[in-house]
């Protein structure tokens, strides 16, 4: 039996699966926020942002995995891409004696209501 005639069928099988799957889409309003997929590292942050706690770089990062630089990078491309306002809830510096320092200090950011 000939190889190409042996994958006739199957191949006819699998295009008819595939020509089912991808319905026609409606197209996007440009103007309109994009809504994160379920179960994504941005649905994630969103979702620590609008605690009414809020959440530090530190936690969204341990949440993630990502790198701080990349925590502040992502709320950065919040407001360029997306419009949503990243705003400090209170900063929480530790200096003077018997303190670490800028070891200590950290920022709660939520989003802007």
């Amino acid at each position: 039996m000939d190889m190409v005639s042996a994958l006739d069928g199957p191949m006819a099988g699998l295009r008819a699966a595939l020509a089912g799957v991808t319905p026609a889409r409606a197209p996007r309003d440009p103007a309109a926020p994009r809504k994160p997929r379920a179960g994504t590292k941005q649905e994630t942050v969103l979702a620590m942002l609008r605690r009414p706690e809020g959440a530090t770089v530190a936690q969204i990062a341990e949440a993630t995995g990502w790198a701080p630089h990349t925590v502040r990078g992502f709320f950065a491309g919040l407001k360029k891409r997306q419009g949503i306002a990243v705003e400090v809830l209170e900063r929480v510096r530790q200096v003077g004696p018997n303190r670490e320092g800028a070891k200590g200090s950290f920022t709660i950011y939520r989003i802007a209501t």
